[in-house]
């Protein structure tokens, strides 16, 4: 039995100083024909996929009344966000909902230097679950409050058959490969 042992010891050191040997690379063991490539890495947003349905933001691409939300999402650098598998549920702001902010709001928030503020206002409009509609419709009967991506609960109602998200009418919804999207005409301005 005592020889045994010791042969099960022998033979586990001699594959851990086999293991940490063959792990060792100096760096003048590397070839100097070696050369690297600069890579150019991008995420998600990057990749470019005319064949699959298309996600949140190909569709807000896709619509001309998306535009400032579209440039918006570029300038706080969450395109990533947006197309990620999901399912998330995006509470989407025609071009209208921005003209009704204070003049010289969008363009201020569209400055490199405000971009942290700009994400945080997007992500007020990003809830990270499945909400179509009639989830939606649930929801408000048991006068729930959604959790949004920026942290903050907004209330959902049904007024008349109407569903609101956070006093602001849900005008028209969109089925996109990652999630919803709920067009509205106000912008979710959080409160900070």
């Amino acid at each position: 039995m005592k020889t045994v042992n010791i042969i099960y010891l022998v033979a586990l050191s001699l594959l851990f100083s086999c293991k940490s040997e063959n792990s060792k690379t100096n760096a003048s063991d590397v070839s100097p024909e070696v050369k690297t490539e600069e890579v150019k890495l991008g995420g998600q947003s990057s990749v470019k996929d005319e064949v699959s349905d298309p996600d949140a933001l190909r569709t807000a691409k896709s619509i001309a009344d998306f535009s400032t939300l579209v440039a918006a999402i570029e300038a706080a650098g969450v395109e990533d966000a947006v197309v990620n598998a999901g399912p998330l549920t995006i509470f989407a702001p025609l071009n209208s909902a921005f003209d009704k902010l204070p003049a010289g709001t969008v363009e201020d928030l569209l400055k490199p230097e405000n971009k942290s503020k700009l994400a945080f206002i997007l992500t007020n409009h990003v809830a990270p679950a499945n909400y179509p509609i009639q989830q939606l419709e649930k929801e408000a009967k048991k006068q729930r409050k959604l959790y949004m991506a920026s942290g903050n609960y907004l209330p959902v109602e049904n007024k008349e058959g109407k569903i609101f998200v956070n006093g602001i009418e849900i005008i028209k919804t969109v089925k996109v490969s990652n999630g919803w999207i709920h067009v509205i005409d106000q912008v979710l301005v959080p409160q900070e």
